[in-house]
């Protein structure tokens, strides 16, 4: 089949940039491995970038249930500090986000092939891109975007995760009495090995995900349970907080090997590559889910523009890398058995510092790719 675009990925950079390229009456096909949305490893919060991007594309999280979130809070240990948001955010599940998501994209006229997976992808002798899908059929299109997330498509990883940062979700239904205290808060707890955000989704649940680098992992028997055990000990403001809950799945979401700080230096012609394949932020600055559609806007406004993917993915990176830096470098602060312990009283002398840093690691938005790329 050909097109003038394929997509290989359809979460949510995925199906921001399919919504953006058909409303621009481009014929675009978007390849899904899952044949419906589902829960995915992810903090779900959406910061005032992403809630911009996500307006312009037609998708109204209010309806869908979204929860204000008006706080950061920091917990380590006992001690906790905590200060408000100097932007708007919210919080909501993945999957109402990709559901609507994936129904815009058919909305805007985009061919939408779920519950297929790319085999391979690789350039024809006649300078096109051929997807060879996992049930034999093939795709061809001279330009394709790559937003496969956290799956890497064979011939086309990223480099291995020197830490082997493991990442966990699951939901909980807080004590009425904990889910008070936790108001409309996105919190942040520390413990050896990594950290975890705790935060409010819609119905009344509450996200907990987090990462743990693999040796840890290993020390808690790979196993849940133990690790969920370690975590509490280390932080006794997480066992308050799950005192009484309820998990609501049968076991945690998993997934591997996430290279926190990778920034993509390069690209082949054709080929533009976007969210977690443009760049993998540290989780707890919340910015996941807006750096995907800032990717997705951005190489929209580049192939619309005639700029190729190998001028445009250096110059996406050079654009994002003081943040990520930025970002990399309070995550390492994060890890660091003294920080655990003074942080929480320092951030209490200094609640700003909290609103400083959140201000800082979110992604900037030059006029030249303004959220209006993402509108009629």
């Amino acid at each position: 089949m050909q097109d003038e675009v394929l997509i290989v990925g359809g979460g949510v950079a995925g199906c921001a940039a399919s919504i953006a390229l058909a409303r621009k009456g481009k014929s675009v096909t978007l390849i899904e491995r899952e044949p419906t949305p589902r829960h995915k490893v992810c903090g779900e919060f959406l910061s005032g970038e992403a809630l911009d991007d996500l307006r312009a594309l037609g998708i109204d999280v209010a309806s869908l249930g979204a929860v204000p979130i008006e706080y950061v809070r920091l917990a380590a240990a006992r001690r906790a500090a905590e200060a408000p948001l100097p932007f708007p955010a919210a919080s909501l599940t993945r999957k109402s986000l990709d559901t609507a998501l994936i129904a815009e994209a058919i909305t805007a006229g985009v061919s939408v092939k779920c519950g297929r997976s790319v085999q391979s992808l690789s350039r024809t002798t006649a300078n096109r891109w051929q997807a060879i899908l996992d049930d034999g059929s093939t795709h061809e299109a001279p330009t394709v975007f790559l937003a496969t997330g956290k799956h890497d498509l064979r011939g086309h990883a990223r480099p291995r995760d020197p830490h082997r940062w493991v990442a966990f979700k699951m939901y909980y239904r807080l004590s009425a009495a904990q889910t008070a205290d936790l108001g409309d808060a996105s919190e942040l707890t520390l413990y050896s090995g990594g950290y975890g955000g705790i935060q409010p989704v819609e119905g009344g649940v509450a996200n907990f995900c987090c990462v743990v680098q693999q040796r840890y992992f290993t020390r808690a028997g790979l196993r849940w349970e133990g690790l969920i055990a370690n975590m509490q000990k280390d932080c006794p403001h997480l066992a308050m907080r799950l005192a009484g809950a309820e998990p609501l799945l049968a076991k945690p979401i998993t997934v591997t090997h996430i290279p926190y700080g990778y920034l993509r230096r390069t690209t082949e012609e054709g080929l533009y590559c976007i969210g977690d394949q443009a760049a993998v932020i540290p989780s707890f600055t919340g910015d996941g889910i807006s750096i995907a559609l800032h990717t997705a806007r951005s190489a929209v406004s580049a192939y619309l523009a005639a700029e190729p993917a190998t001028i445009f993915q250096p110059k996406l990176r050079s654009a994002m890398l003081p943040q990520m830096r930025l970002a990399e470098a309070a995550a390492n602060g994060l890890n660091n058995a003294l920080a655990r312990a003074v942080l929480p009283f320092c951030l209490r002398v200094w609640p700003g510092a909290m609103r400083v840093t959140a201000t800082l690691t979110r992604v900037t938005q030059p006029p030249a790719v303004a959220p209006e790329a993402f509108a009629n």
